[in-house]
């Protein structure tokens, strides 16, 4: 599959890579996919971004909203919430895990306390984003697959990514509208 991904979306897959062994995490997750395309300019997937009011320079409230959400062991806000229903107050649990392990222990990254040193594997989540995008190039019937598919997989599959990108006003419809309908009104 990957030999029909372009450069920008190797990029992606490699920065996902680097951004989980930074962080000493044991699997790439669609964080780190959406944190590597946070990471990316000039790109059609970085362009779509910058078309939906999150340029470069705009980016990084997403890139907090993630490191937060990693801190929760990566619970979505509906997850939370649904929890609190229950009477469970994740930010309590988080507080007091933090306490006794240190800031970012339920993350999963492993960073300076003795980590992981084999190199980290994409989880079933991430290959699921990959494969997804593969599907969005065969929808939208692209010969190769861009970071834009990426990001297009990110939002149409729930998750954390897809619920911070829908934080900030970014979805699959309007991704798909400012990537294809604009385009193609644009160049007819």
């Amino acid at each position: 599959m990957f030999e029909r991904f372009t450069k920008d979306a190797r990029e992606v897959v490699r920065g996902a890579l680097q951004r989980c062994e930074d962080t000493g995490a044991r699997t790439v997750g669609p964080e780190h996919l959406l944190f590597a395309l946070l990471d990316r300019e000039a790109s059609r997937g970085s362009f779509a971004l910058t078309a939906l009011g999150l340029a470069p320079e705009r980016r990084e409230p997403v890139r907090r909203a993630l490191h937060e959400a990693r801190r929760r062991a990566g619970l979505s806000r509906a997850d939370a919430d649904a929890l609190a229903g229950l009477g469970i107050d994740v930010s309590e649990i988080v507080s007091r895990v933090e306490e006794v392990h240190g800031v970012g222990a339920m993350s999963g990254d492993r960073r300076g306390r003795g980590g992981w040193t084999s190199r980290p594997a994409f989880g079933r989540d991430a290959k699921d984003v990959l494969e997804k995008s593969l599907r969005m190039a065969l929808a939208h019937r692209d010969r190769c697959i861009g970071d834009e598919h990426i990001l297009l997989a990110l939002t149409a599959r729930p998750g954390l990514a897809a619920e911070t990108l829908a934080d900030h006003g970014i979805t699959h419809t309007s991704l798909t509208r400012v990537l294809y309908v604009q385009g193609e009104a644009r160049a007819g």
